[in-house]
C-alpha cells in the first residue's frame, strides 16, 4: 500500500477526490516527496539546583506519507504540506494519532524559522528583532505552511471509529464543550463511497476502491469488474487489490502491468464452484439422515421443494 499510495499520480488522485469534487487541481508533477520522519525535541527545565541545565525529551513519529504541493486556485497558488495514512484496520485513536502529526509538522517548521533567524545573526533583520521574536525565534510576520492529513481506508468494513477528536470525549457540560479545541480527521472509506463517486477518482485508485467496497459481495464485485478496460492496472494497484480481496496473481518477471479482471472473475468463479460443491455435501447429507430415519417421502418432497428442503437442513443443523 505504501509503494501504491506513493505514487505521485495516485496520491494526488486521493486529494482531488477528497478536496476538490474529483477536479484535477492538484497536477502530479507538482507534488514533492518529503522525509514522513516528524521529529520534536522538548526541552524541560532540570530539577536540580543547577538551573541552567536542561534534559531533552525526543518526541519521533513515523507517517506513512508527506508531500509538498502548489496549488492554483482562483488565480492564486497555496502552497500545502499533504499527508496520508493508510490504514486497514480501524484506529480507534486516530484523530490524536493525525492530530499529533501534524502538531509535529508545525514544531518542526517553526524550529526551521528559528534556526534561519538565528543564522542571521549579526545582521540588519537580527538587529531589529523585539525581544518577543528573539526569545520565540518565530517573528510577528512569520507564517507557517498549512498541513491537511488524510486518511485511506483500506477495509471492506464499515470505519466505526472516532471521527474528530470530540467523539473520543464524553462532555455534557456545554461550557466545556464550547471551549475544547476539536480535531476532525479526514477519511476515504470504500464503503461509503457510491458509484457516481467512484468515478471521481482518475487514477487506478478508482478500481482498488471499487474491488475493496465489493470484495464482500460476489455478485456486485463481477458486475463491477465486467468489460471494464480499467482493470488493466500498474503492478502496484494489482497488489494492493491482491492483498485485500486474497486475489492470487501471478506476475511475469518484468511485468508493469496486469489484468485484475481475468483474476478476480476466477477467484469469483472459484467461489461460486466452492458454494455448490458445499451445497451439495449438506444435501447429501440431509438424504443419509433421513433415510437413517426412513423418512422417504420427505427426500422425496425435498427434491421438488427448496423451502421444504431448507426447512430439513435447518432441523438437522445442516
Amino acid at each position: 500500500m505504501k509503494a501504491y499510495i506513493r505514487k505521485n499520480e495516485v496520491f494526488a488522485d486521493a486529494f482531488n477526490y477528497f478536496m476538490y469534487d474529483g477536479a484535477q487541481m492538484i497536477q502530479p508533477d507538482q507534488l514533492r516527496e518529503l522525509d514522513p520522519t516528524e521529529i520534536a525535541i522538548l526541552f524541560n527545565e532540570n530539577d536540580t539546583q543547577d538551573r541552567q541545565s536542561t534534559k531533552k525529551e525526543i518526541i519521533q513519529k513515523y507517517r506513512d506519507h508527506l508531500k509538498s504541493a502548489a496549488i492554483m486556485e482562483d488565480g492564486e497558488t497555496a502552497y500545502v504540506l499533504l499527508g496520508i495514512e493508510n490504514q486497514t484496520d480501524v484506529n480507534y485513536a486516530m484523530p490524536v494519532r493525525n492530530m499529533l502529526y501534524d502538531a509535529l509538522q508545525y514544531v518542526r517548521q517553526v524550529s526551521r524559522i528559528a534556526d534561519v533567524h538565528r543564522s542571521q545573526k549579526g545582521k540588519a533583520e537580527h538587529k531589529n528583532a523585539t525581544g518577543a521574536e528573539f526569545i520565540s525565534g518565530f517573528h510577528k510576520n512569520d507564517k507557517l505552511i498549512p498541513v491537511i492529513t488524510l486518511v485511506l481506508f483500506f477495509n471492506a468494513d464499515e470505519w466505526d471509529g472516532p471521527r474528530s477528536l470530540m467523539d473520543m470525549m464524553e462532555i455534557t457540560n456545554p461550557t466545556v464543550r464550547r471551549l475544547v479545541g476539536d480535531y476532525p480527521i479526514y477519511l476515504i472509506d470504500p464503503r461509503s463511497l457510491a458509484d457516481d463517486e467512484l468515478k471521481k477518482f482518475h487514477s487506478s485508485l478508482r478500481e482498488v476502491m471499487g474491488c475493496i467496497k465489493y470484495s464482500n459481495d460476489k455478485d456486485k464485485l463481477a458486475a463491477f469488474i465486467s468489460h471494464n478496460p480499467r482493470m488493466n492496472m500498474e503492478v502496484e494497484a494489482a497488489r494492493v487489490i491482491e492483498a485485500i480481496n486474497h486475489v492470487p496473481i501471478r506476475l511475469e518477471k518484468g511485468a508493469e502491468q496486469f489484468d485484475m479482471c481475468k483474476a478476480i472473475e476466477e477467484m469469483i468463479e472459484d467461489g461460486r464452484q466452492e458454494g455448490r460443491e458445499e451445497t451439495l455435501m449438506r444435501i447429501n447429507q440431509l438424504i443419509i439422515m433421513l433415510s437413517k430415519e426412513n423418512r422417504s417421502e420427505d427426500i422425496v418432497k425435498a427434491a421438488a421443494d427448496r423451502e421444504y428442503q431448507e426447512q430439513l437442513l435447518k432441523e438437522f443443523n445442516l
